[in-house]
């Protein structure tokens, strides 16, 4: 290997009765050239692992040439990972340029002494060792104050907030991945809830600025526990419209600033949204309904697998315009400033493409609204 790098090493104790004690190390790599692949690997005297690869992530020239594409789930555990499969091997063949897991590992980081983690951790190797693996954290990393969640990945800004909460961009997206979790785990304090809210407002201001949005004019938040959702457990989700917690909390906020996707995971299927606000449809036209709406679009990908199998939907409701309960995950591609393609892989049925939207705005921000 002609480049090196040195990183630093972090001792993690899980909170068990074990105390099972383990060393992080992170390693920070410079000078990588955009797009260019790259064969590493990790270790020391004592040892080497195997030879993976990576590419490193676009430029915006990049990305604007060739679109920017993520694989989208949330809720993949150990037990029944029925989706894990298919990504590892897309993973490898470099269909996507990062994956996003919204929420809940594992099932869970913490049991047997935090072993559970540690093989889910290697068990996602043979997809998150070949490109970026982003995350926020679910209900299921909640243990110990989320310990497993904020040891075990590092995301932008890691020594600030330990990946609660974070944003990036990625050729013409702007990407923000933030923790609904602080707003139901009051034990550990309101501090997380108030510094979080804070920062959303400063980040999504600062995304809106003109000069901003010309260059990253989509905002796409990625949180755990859904705004809306029709299955039949009595989640937050599933509240009225004075007592959601995820809404009450996030809605008004992400529409002021325009945000034009909404990525949510928690319940244990696929559901895809009418542009929605406040329970209210928003469609572009008849015809288009997602060209140009008046509203941000959601989607709810929870169904990648895990040990408490999928959820039942209950009573259909007007803004629901597709659902399904077959195991599987999103396909997100960022084609360029105007067009998205959403479409949704049903493993039960061998990777068919069975749901697929295509969101088309011609002005983003707080304008688009207009």
């Amino acid at each position: 290997m002609a480049m090196k790098a040195t990183g630093s090493r972090t001792k993690f104790v899980d909170g068990g009765s074990e105390h099972h004690t383990q060393y992080i190390h992170r390693v920070k790599l410079s000078n990588l050239k955009t797009g260019n692949m790259y064969l590493y690997r990790c270790g020391s005297s004592y040892g080497w692992s195997s030879i993976f690869k990576f590419r490193a992530l676009p430029d915006d020239a990049q990305a604007a040439k060739n679109g920017v594409r993520f694989a989208v789930y949330g809720d993949m555990g150990n037990d029944n990972a029925q989706s894990l499969g298919r990504l590892q091997v897309e993973a490898q063949d470099g269909l996507y340029d990062a994956i996003l897991h919204v929420g809940d590992f594992a099932y869970d980081f913490f049991r047997a002494n935090g072993s559970v983690g540690d093989e889910f951790m290697r068990q996602i190797q043979s997809a998150a060792a070949y490109l970026p693996y982003m995350t926020c954290p679910g209900n299921h990393e909640e243990n110990y104050n989320f310990t497993n969640y904020k040891n075990r990945f590092t995301m932008p800004k890691y020594e600030d907030v330990q990946n609660l909460w974070y944003s990036w961009n990625i050729g013409p997206a702007h990407i923000i991945a933030f923790s609904t979790e602080v707003n139901f785990y009051l034990q550990y304090g309101f501090a997380p809830m108030k510094h979080q809210m804070e920062w959303l407002h400063a980040d999504l201001a600062e995304a809106t600025k003109p000069e901003n949005l010309a260059k990253h004019p989509w905002i796409i938040t990625m949180g755990h526990r859904p705004m809306y959702c029709t299955t039949d457990d009595n989640d937050d989700c599933t509240k009225d419209e004075y007592f959601g917690i995820t809404r009450v909390a996030f809605e008004d906020l992400f529409y002021k600033y325009g945000v034009d996707l909404e990525i949510w995971a928690h319940e244990h299927s696929y559901e895809r949204f009418w542009p929605l606000y406040d329970f209210k449809v928003y469609n572009g036209s008849v015809d288009a309904p997602y060209t140009n709406p008046k509203a941000p679009a959601h989607i709810v990908t929870g169904s990648a697998g895990c040990r408490e199998r999928t959820d039942k939907f209950g009573p259909n409701k007007p803004y629901v315009a597709f659902t399904s309960t077959d195991y599987g995950y999103t396909r997100m591609t960022i084609v360029n400033s105007t067009h998205i393609n959403m479409e949704q892989v049903s493993d039960d049925k061998g990777g068919q493409v069975i749901d697929k939207f295509t969101i088309i705005k011609n002005t983003h921000g707080p304008d688009a609204w207009l």
